[in-house]
C-alpha cells in the first residue's frame, strides 16, 4: 500500500514556474514508475510526465522544454518543475505510482495560470 500526497499548486501568472511535490509513504518507494497527470475541467485526465525507478523520463509533447520530473528517493518524493506556464496549464495535477498491475493515486493538486 502506498499513500501518496501532492502539494505545491497554486496561482502563478504566465511565464512563471512552480514546482509540484508528491510525497510517497507505506512501501519501497524505489521500485515504483512515478507518473504525473492532470486533469483541466471538462477535459480527460492527460499524462504530463513519467519517471521510471531507473530515472528514465518521458513527456507529453505538449510540455517538453517546460516541465522537468525527478525523483529523491532519499526523502520519497517525486517533482515537478513547471516553467513558461501558459494558462492552458490550469487543471488539478495528480501523481501515481505503478508497480506492474498496480496503480496508487494522490488527490490533487490545482494549479492555475492566471494574470
Amino acid at each position: 500500500q502506498v499513500q501518496l500526497m501532492e502539494s505545491g499548486g497554486d496561482l502563478v501568472q504566465p511565464g512563471g514556474s512552480l514546482r509540484l511535490s508528491c510525497a510517497a509513504s507505506g512501501s519501497i518507494f524505489s521500485i515504483y514508475t512515478m507518473d504525473w497527470y492532470r486533469q483541466a475541467p471538462g477535459k480527460q485526465r492527460e499524462l504530463v510526465a513519467t519517471i521510471t525507478p531507473g530515472d528514465s523520463t518521458n513527456y507529453a509533447d505538449s510540455v517538453k522544454g517546460r516541465f522537468t520530473i525527478s525523483r529523491d528517493n532519499a526523502k520519497n518524493t517525486v517533482y515537478l518543475q513547471m516553467s513558461s506556464l501558459k494558462s492552458e496549464d490550469t487543471a488539478v495535477y495528480y501523481c501515481d505510482a505503478r508497480f506492474h498491475t498496480i496503480i496508487y493515486w494522490g488527490q490533487g493538486t490545482q494549479v492555475t495560470v492566471s494574470s
